[in-house]
Parts: C-alpha cells; structure tokens; sequence
C-alpha cells in the first residue's frame, strides 16, 4: 500500500524515529555529514566529484568495450536499506554505456507463479549473455533482510536459502560470470533525512511506501539481519564490498572504483581509475549497524 501523499506526511518520519536522530537532523547545517561515525564532516564538493566521475564514466565505456569484445559476463549486486543510494549509484554507473549490453533489473514482489517456484528461477532468467552486464537493483537478499524483518518467510525458508544461496553464487562464479556484491551502509539520520526530502520532492514521492515507514521502527532489527546476512554469505568466490554511503559522492566513486580495480580491461587508465578510498569501501569491517 503506498502511502497517500497530501503534503502532511512528514510526520510519518519524523515520528518513526528516536528523538537524538531527529535533534542530529535538526542541527545538520549544508553539506554535514550526519552521521557522526562516518569518517568525513562534509560531502566531497561537486567539482572535485564530477571531474572524477567524468574519467571514471571513460573507463566505464572501455570496460564496456573489452567485455563485448572478449564476451564476458559481469553482474553487479546492490543492495542497502531503503535510501541507501542504490537508484543513483547504479545511474551513473549505466548512464554512459550502451544500454542494448548493460541492463538494470529491478523485480517487484513475486507473482503468484514464481512463488511456486525454486526462490532463484527468477533471477537466473535475467542472468547475462556473452558481452552483457547486468546491475542488480536488489536481488536474492531479499530472503536475508527484508522478508526476515517483516516476517514474509518462514524462520526454515531462511533457513533453507542461507544453504543455498553461497552454493547458487558458486556456480555463476564457476560458470564464469564475474560476480561483484555491493552492500551501500548508511546512517540512521541520513537515512530519514533523505525520506524527508524525497517527501518534499513530488518527482520523488513515488519512491517512498509504508515499508518505509515502518522500516524506521525496524532499524535494529535491520541491523540485525544484514550483519547476519553479511556474515553468512561472505566468501572467498563470492565477497562483500561494503560502501559508506552517508555521502553519495564519495560512494558512487567508490563503487565504481571497486568493480573497475578488479577487472584487467583492455585500455585501462590507472591515472583516470584513481584509488579506491579504505575509509569509504571495503571489507565487513566497514559495516556499522
């Protein structure tokens, strides 16, 4: 049920969310970080992010080029709370490629047909050909986080999926897809500061349901499920990178930066590539509830 936007929803947030969130967001002056675990007070500054996205867009289109070429397989997974920055990273990641080989694939909740069948038939039929790349908008780990918070599987159906999942994520790695698992990690103010100014944005309403909503009475219980998600799923084929996304700048760098840095492309320019920063990206270690 999505929520009925008449200009008076902002309390919705603003109710759903401990007194110190709302104080830190009330005190926020431009371009602070509100989080205060995150490792820099401000936002990178829009000159310095655009001239490094702009060589990271190029490098984009090589990869791009060697991976038609040779006919590789790449899929990306992006996953995150709700206004975590997958939507905008996975924009700039595909904005410059061509869209016939790099698609992005965002699937609702399950039809009555595919309940009925093995919980990751339906992802397989979006899995690359030879010379694509595919951006997962969220994906399996549906099972790990958000049907474990709002109880839409069973405790053994959990259960049943965390034996699986690692073995299914094999296979792809086995079968020769370069497989990247993003995880964007962002702060509890940041996070109902960003519902609030979608809410202000009649662009961006639609964005914003009641799992939103009740999402923020469920952090904890979030945080619970992704760390154990993390945890369980992390492995030598198939890794995590955890990316700090309070700043959405240093994030959609940072992301893109992680998948270029693995892949040996033809035409790579490490002086475009740039380092990826360890404070902002990396291992679990990186996760903060």
């Amino acid at each position: 049920m999505d929520l009925p936007f008449d200009g008076g929803i902002s309390c919705f947030f603003a109710d759903s969310a401990p007194n110190a969130v709302r104080d830190v967001i009330n005190g926020g002056k431009k371009n602070q970080i509100l989080n205060p675990d995150y490792p820099y007070a401000k936002r990178m500054s829009r000159n310095a992010y655009e001239d490094e996205l702009d060589a990271l867009q190029i490098e984009l289109v090589r990869l791009q080029a060697w991976v038609r070429t040779t006919g590789k397989r790449i899929v990306v997974v992006f996953e995150g709370r709700d206004a975590a920055g997958k939507g905008g990273t996975i924009s700039r990641f595909r904005e410059n490629l061509n869209p016939r080989h790099a698609s992005v694939v965002a699937l609702s909740k399950p039809t009555e047909v595919e309940t009925g069948q093995w919980y990751f038939q339906r992802y397989i039929d979006h899995m690359p050909s030879a010379g694509e790349i595919v951006l997962f908008d969220r994906s399996w780990y549906n099972s790990g986080v958000v049907e474990r918070v709002f109880e839409f599987c069973t405790p053994e159906a959990r259960e049943k999926w965390f034996g699986q999942v690692s073995t299914f994520e094999n296979m792809l790695v086995d079968e020769g897809i370069k497989l990247f698992k993003i995880w964007l990690n962002v702060g509890q103010a940041t996070q109902l500061k960003r519902f609030l100014d979608r809410e202000a944005d009649l662009l961006k309403q639609w964005k914003l349901s009641w799992i939103d909503v009740e999402g923020l009475n469920r952090w904890d219980a979030y945080t619970k499920a992704i760390g154990e998600t993390i945890t369980r799923t992390y492995t030598a084929a198939a890794p995590w990178t955890i990316v700090r996304s309070d700043d959405k700048r240093r994030a959609r760098l940072n992301v893109i930066r992680s998948v270029l840095t693995s892949l040996d492309y033809a035409g790579r320019d490490h002086t475009r590539l740039g380092g990826i920063d360890p404070l902002v990206a990396g291992g679990p270690d990186l996760w903060h509830g």
